[in-house]
């Protein structure tokens, strides 16, 4: 009897994880999109492995890490006034059959022998500009897909295991198939693995609930409407300069871990892989744990815990020199790094006003990818000239901080949040936990 009422429990636990699978549409694009990252992945590593092959030099990966995420800081915000106002699922369909085709691009210039370092640098350019706009439109597409708004929480974290399983399994097949046959498959295989969420897409059938704006207002004008509410409200402004810091100083880590893999930890291809996959490991393990959480209470709170983290992670694997050690801190950076952007982009879904969300959510993509490009070009840069090592340190420690600087803030966001959690039944007095 005890054994069956613990099976049942843990039948029951399963299905509140994953809740948001209830929705159909979500179904389609957790299966889609599950396989196209897989590849997006694969390619990721593929073209940082090339770059570092192909000219020994720190500071054109982060060059080029800096000109495929720049179209993000610049085009992201105009992109979420389009995701206000145009079908969020067409204009998902657009961004990723381009991709697409710039996955095919590269997988004929590599797999020809014609490929060259300025291919790469043009490339980068037209897939950032694409992520610029697939970016804050998938990310508030989300609300399309799951109707009910307390589930999104759990959606969200779903996305982030999605994610991260992708990025657990994708390097490492790259690895595995670089060190064999060389980068010019994994470039063809994701560009074959975006069919998945384009059917997925052309599959779902999504109701039409929300109007569209009338094209009489300005592009400009909503954008300034947007930044407006954006910075003028605290919690909002507080999470996106937080989330903004973290890209900057953090997330470039990532630039770096062919360095690392090779010339700190005496590796190959198959090293960055793992290194790679085990903090994908414990990405996917943050995003269980945000998926089994019941409300959105106390994600401010866990945001400074997941930062800190996240800086520490770094700085310990900066001193690491045996990859059993450095294996277990990317497991820490990863857990940290889910942690901190799945709660923020939680928070900021749920108090954020409908025909403002696209806007919000590319201010979010602008602060997570948009500053990514200036801290690849940071760290590349600081990497050339006093390594890789103490790059790291001084990217954890500036993660440490801004951690620090946004607990002194929680009090003013949940004074403020309150309300707005009052008003959706979230909370029905005023609760200990912070928002």
């Amino acid at each position: 009897m005890k054994s069956e009422s613990s099976g049942s429990e843990k039948q029951a636990a399963l299905k509140f994880i994953g809740r948001a699978f209830h929705y159909r549409n979500y179904r389609l694009f957790f299966g889609g999109q599950g396989l196209s990252l897989i590849g997006t992945w694969m390619q990721q590593i593929a073209m940082s492995w090339l770059v570092y092959r192909l000219t020994n030099s720190a500071f054109l990966l982060g060059f080029i890490g800096f000109t495929g995420q720049i179209p993000t800081f610049i085009f992201s915000s105009f992109a979420g006034v389009f995701a206000d106002r145009l079908d969020r699922r067409k204009l998902l369909l657009v961004t990723q059959t381009l991709a697409m085709i710039q996955a095919f691009l590269l997988a004929f210039l590599t797999l020809t022998g014609t490929i060259a370092v300025w291919h790469l640098i043009v490339l980068s350019i037209f897939l950032g500009f694409i992520n610029a706009f697939d970016m804050p439109t998938r990310q508030s597409f989300v609300v399309d897909m799951v109707e009910n708004k307390e589930d999104l929480g759990n959606a969200i974290a779903l996305n982030s295991f999605m994610f991260n399983g992708a990025r657990l399994v994708g390097p490492s097949i790259a690895g595995l198939l670089i060190g064999i046959v060389g980068e010019g498959l994994c470039f063809l295989l994701n560009a074959i693995s975006f069919l998945a969420i384009i059917i997925a897409l052309l599959a779902m059938k999504i109701p039409k609930i929300r109007k569209k704006k009338l094209h009489s207002v300005l592009v400009l004008q909503e954008l300034k409407e947007g930044y407006k509410y954006a910075f003028g409200f605290a919690p909002i402004r507080y999470i996106i300069l937080l989330l903004g810091l973290i890209s900057l100083m953090g997330m470039p880590y990532l630039v770096l871990m062919p360095i690392f893999a090779r010339d700190i930890l005496h590796g190959g291809p198959h090293t960055l892989g793992f290194l790679m996959g085990a903090s994908g490991i414990g990405a996917l393990a943050g995003a269980i744990y945000l998926a089994s959480r019941k409300t959105v209470l106390g994600l401010g709170r866990l945001i400074v815990i997941a930062s800190s983290t996240f800086g520490v992670g770094l700085i310990a694997f900066s001193f690491s020199r045996y990859i059993q050690l450095s294996l277990c801190m990317m497991l820490l950076v990863g857990f940290g790094m889910i942690v901190q952007m799945a709660s923020s982009n939680t928070i900021l879904q749920t108090i954020v006003d409908e025909d403002k969300r696209g806007r919000i959510m590319s201010f979010y993509a602008m602060a997570f990818m948009g500053m990514a490009p200036f801290g690849s070009l940071l760290a590349g840069s600081l990497a050339s000239r006093i390594g890789a090592p103490d790059t790291l340190i001084i990217s954890g420690a500036a993660c440490i901080i801004g951690s620090l600087l946004f607990f002194t803030k929680l009090p003013l966001i949940r004074k403020i949040v309150r309300p707005i959690y009052l008003q959706m039944g979230i909370i029905r007095e005023m609760p200990t936990e912070l928002q």
